[in-house]
């Protein structure tokens, strides 16, 4: 048996949305900017799959600019604001539990002269708006947070973060790219200036991202070459791609709430069949509302590594933190923010199930867990000494 648990990393395209996209990789592939009649039949379905996203964000089409990926939306937006308003300040808050996609293109902001502030995180993962009111200064020109954390599933207060944000006349930009398809967000109706998301978190194609852009936000250009999108993202307009993630977006959204309540009672079987034959496990940020498919353990006294390698063994794939920093040995930086010692970080698992994951598959899951934990920790010095209390 295969099992892939490992949605918040990427999801399986979803067959509808594949076949949406062929006819523009063979038959109608010409230039979406291109004035003859293969040009305006692409440009047609370009503006088609605009004004379908535009319309589940109840938002303008103009306001979607097309990227490459998640990573290069919040680039786009995280330096291109940096750029366009350094002359009114150059201090960023962002929080700790930022994908690498924010947290490092911030850090790569300092070496250019801005200044930039990590806004704490409580036990369950959640930003401290106090923290963050504290932080705000006269010459802050920009908040970043992430609307869910891909890690522990934790959603973000964003709509007490746009209210303080608009109230101190600070730019706000939101990652949604673990939310989007799973939560419902209208930037516009929050109080949001830039939102970033990605088409293969919601079962759609790899390689295409979407930027939404706030009309009256300046934007400083990052790449420059053609006038493609508004001249802020240069290059030959992907028609397959788009197409195919403004149809996986709306597929998500017309099924949206039936499916959060069958994969939340999918979660919340698992946890619970968890703590009920695994002791000395966390189930993290269990007590705040979550991503309905996110379940982030902590099974103390071993390595989430070694777990994670024995259940790929029994085809079964998990994560053991964020797929962008899977090749890094240190411990997930969004636990130990969350305050989870280091020993303890190293144990914990994400498991994201997504649409095609069957009770089944959870049952087949379980039994394996249990197994492997108990192997694992027969072996565990720490293990040990903690039941001999040494």
């Amino acid at each position: 048996m295969r099992i892939y648990l490992d949605n918040n990393a990427t999801t399986k395209l979803d067959e509808k949305v594949f076949e949406s996209m062929i006819p523009y990789f063979k038959e109608e592939y010409g230039n979406a900017f291109s004035l003859h009649l293969f040009g305006t039949e692409t440009g047609k379905a370009v503006r088609e799959a605009r004004e379908k996203i535009a319309n589940i964000l109840s938002v303008k089409p103009e306001e979607i600019i097309f990227t490459g990926s998640g990573t290069e939306a919040d680039n786009l937006a995280i330096r291109g604001i940096a750029r366009a308003y350094k002359n009114r300040g150059k201090h960023i808050i962002v929080s700790s539990i930022e994908h690498p996609g924010v947290r490092n293109t911030c850090r790569d902001l300092e070496k250019e002269g801005f200044e930039v502030s990590e806004i704490d995180v409580d036990k369950n993962g959640v930003i401290e708006i106090e923290e963050l009111e504290k932080a705000i200064r006269e010459d802050t020109i920009l908040i970043t947070v992430m609307h869910a954390n891909n890690e522990s599933g934790a959603i973000q207060p964003i709509e007490k973060i746009a209210k303080i944000a608009n109230k101190n006349k600070i730019l706000f930009h939101v990652d949604a790219v673990q939310s989007m398809g799973k939560k419902e967000i209208k930037p516009k109706e929050i109080g949001i200036d830039t939102l970033a998301f990605t088409a293969h978190k919601f079962y759609g194609p790899k390689g295409i991202g979407a930027l939404y852009i706030r009309n009256g936000v300046r934007i400083g250009k990052v790449i420059t070459g053609g006038g493609q999108e508004r001249k802020l993202r240069p290059g030959t307009t992907n028609t397959p791609l788009i197409v195919g993630m403004a149809n996986a977006l709306e597929d998500i959204y017309n099924n949206k709430d039936e499916e959060e309540s069958r994969i939340s009672k999918l979660r919340d079987y698992f946890e619970a069949e968890v703590l009920k034959r695994i002791p000395e496990v966390v189930i993290n940020s269990k007590s705040v509302e979550r991503l309905a498919g996110t379940s982030s353990v902590t099974f103390k006294y071993i390595e989430g590594e070694s777990i994670l390698l024995r259940l790929s063994l029994k085809g079964i794939a998990v994560s053991s933190g964020s797929a962008c920093s899977s090749d890094e040995l240190q411990a997930s930086h969004v636990l130990l923010a969350m305050g989870i010692p280091v020993e303890f970080a190293h144990g914990t698992i994400r498991f994201s199930m997504g649409k095609y994951n069957t009770k089944e598959e959870i049952d087949y899951t379980l039994d394996n867990l249990v197994d492997i934990i108990k192997k694992l920790r027969e072996m565990s010095p720490l293990w040990d000494k903690s039941k001999n209390k040494i």
